[in-house]
């Protein structure tokens, strides 16, 4: 582990120069920038005394976390098909129903539509890759085509449909997918 290092990232999470969590540790400017390389080594206690000018615990600081995977792939995908409803809609965010939005590719084959939603809390975006999505909202349709979006607050019953078929990138929060 690179002690070094994650002080140095708690540091700037905080907002703190290395000037400012030397004065609250009672070290020198120095001492902190060569900790930092990993060109020295605290002591217990004065990591402890450094640990705690930056708001953590000594267990916090050294439990390892496994880095969050940032870019996903088609690999990463899971897709649910509907033949009654003639669509494919694919999860491209992995358990991204415990964010704040989620989104999802949707496939409409021709004469396609998705269930109809109940009004809700929440925004809803879409962006159509291929082909033109009907956005039924209340009793307002709209039309977008490839290269369009679309945004509503889902306040009223709402779904989608495609005459022809399309694909479109499609955000929701909070998750109702």
């Amino acid at each position: 582990m690179e002690i070094g290092k994650k002080i140095r990232e708690l540091r700037i999470r905080k907002g703190l120069t290395q000037e400012e969590l030397a004065d609250r540790s009672e070290l020198s400017k120095g001492f902190i920038s060569q900790l930092e390389r990993d060109l020295t080594s605290p002591s217990i206690t004065t990591l402890i005394d450094l640990l705690q000018c930056l708001g953590t615990t000594p267990g916090e600081f050294f439990q390892e976390t496994a880095e969050e995977q940032l870019v996903f792939g088609g690999e990463d995908y899971f897709e649910k098909q509907d033949p009654e409803l003639k669509n494919t809609i694919e999860w491209i965010i992995p358990n991204a129903q415990k964010n704040m939005m989620e989104p999802i590719r949707l496939t409409l084959e021709a004469g396609g539509s998705t269930y109809p939603d109940n009004p809700h809390e929440g925004e809803e975006f879409g962006y159509v890759l291929r082909g033109a999505v009907t956005i039924h909202l209340g009793s307002q349709t709209a039309v977008a085509k490839k290269g369009e979006s679309f945004y509503f607050t889902p306040d009223k019953q709402h779904y989608l449909s495609s005459k022809h078929g399309c694909t479109v990138l499609w955000v929701s929060t909070p998750p109702s997918f």
